[in-house]
């Protein structure tokens, strides 16, 4: 470690935890805004310094020893915690901003799918065929929707049963998903 770095981090801990810290109730605020400032290395209200002053409502109870973290990678605030009597508050950090860089060229956009068109329409007397060699099933049924080549659609074969799924081979002709033609 640096002398600089443990001056940056005894420094607050020892403006913190002074006599005044016995006889005082509460933790002095003030006190805190020193430590945050020695820490940052930067005073109150400046580029990488606290926003503003800690509220002097807070009622924090008093703390012999505090330490001080950043928060996060960003390093947007500072992490006050005491361990004596629990408690930890954050001090707002005016952040310097960074160069931010040209945003990535946009994606190329995918070409929109191309649809081929119907060749079964709704309503459509359909036959549909299931076989293998030396076996073949049909049934006759009405398209319930349209459908391109390919495209699996309902085919309404009784009216007392449930539609069955096919898929669409050509105008008027379908087959059951899993068989081929």
């Amino acid at each position: 470690m640096s002398p600089l770095f443990v001056a940056r981090l005894f420094v607050p801990l020892a403006l913190l935890a002074g006599p005044a810290v016995a006889a005082a109730p509460f933790q002095d605020t003030a006190a805190i805004d020193r430590a945050v400032a020695a820490f940052t290395g930067k005073t109150i209200g400046e580029a990488g310094g606290a926003r503003s002053i800690v509220d002097t409502r807070l009622k924090l109870a008093a703390c012999p020893m505090v330490s001080m973290a950043w928060r996060g990678a960003g390093q947007d605030a500072v992490v006050v915690t005491c361990t004596g009597p629990a408690w930890r508050i954050f001090v707002p950090v005016h952040t310097v901003a960074k160069p931010v860089s040209a945003p990535a060229p946009a994606a190329p956009v995918a070409a929109a799918p191309v649809k081929f068109a119907a060749v079964i329409k709704r309503g459509d007397p359909v036959t549909i065929a299931a076989g293998s060699p030396g076996f073949s099933i049909t049934r006759e049924g009405i398209a319930m929707a349209d459908a391109a080549p390919g495209a699996r659609f309902l085919v309404k074969v009784d009216s007392a049963k449930a539609p069955v799924q096919a898929v669409a081979i050509e105008s008027g002709r379908a087959t059951l998903p899993g068989w081929t033609e």
